[in-house]
């Protein structure tokens, strides 16, 4: 397809486009409007990330990004060190600390072990787990995990591992969500809640 506009404009909506929900229609739309405001827009965004690709490091901890490191999350005092919350990315630790219930510290594992991806053990962050888990601190280890074929593998795998660390390995309930009605609700969500009813 030939270009329609300048080569910076074509590099733009290419790079827009290899973002997360974001085709090159999408990609397109975006990037007419930032040029369209470009001072409001286009200018601050150059801007910040530029920064953010020169400040952020991931956390030695917990491998979650931040400006310092240790990251805040790592660093609070107040959060209890013997509770331990593992997610695939840093985008669930967000949406755990955006519900404000979980005052324990995180590991991110950087994904999910996948034999079609041929992602291992060895890509993710398990082994800074497990010495996490070892180092006699953690009292517990939640999975918080997808709830896909991946996720499940990627759960029953690390609860085998940490067995041997002496922590108390638990998982996220699955099952109706609050304000969920059953007929929208999905087979697996149905079955999922069932197993895990208790008494009311």
């Amino acid at each position: 397809m030939a270009a329609s506009a300048g080569p910076e404009i074509e590099r733009l909506i290419s790079l827009l486009a290899k973002l997360p929900g974001m085709g090159p229609r999408s990609a397109r739309r975006a990037a007419l409007a930032l040029l369209k405001r470009r001072e409001q827009l286009l200018v601050p965004l150059a801007a910040s990330l530029a920064e953010t690709a020169a400040k952020v490091v991931n956390c030695s901890v917990c491998g979650s990004p931040d400006t310092r490191d240790p990251c805040s999350v790592c660093a609070d005092q107040s959060r209890d060190n013997a509770l331990i919350c593992v997610v695939e990315e840093a985008g669930a630790l967000w949406a755990m600390e955006r519900s404000g219930a979980f005052r324990g510290k995180y590991h991110v594992l950087g994904g999910l072990l996948s034999a079609l991806d041929g992602v291992g053990p060895e890509q993710l962050r398990i082994a800074e787990l497990i010495g996490r888990a070892k180092g006699g601190e953690a009292r517990e280890v939640v999975l918080a995990l997808p709830a896909t074929v991946d996720g499940q593998t990627t759960a029953h795998y690390l609860a085998e591992r940490l067995s041997a660390a002496g922590v108390e390995v638990t998982s996220l309930a699955r099952g109706v969500p609050v304000g969920g009605e059953l007929d929208w609700l999905d087979d697996g969500t149905i079955v999922q809640a069932l197993r895990a009813r208790r008494p009311a």
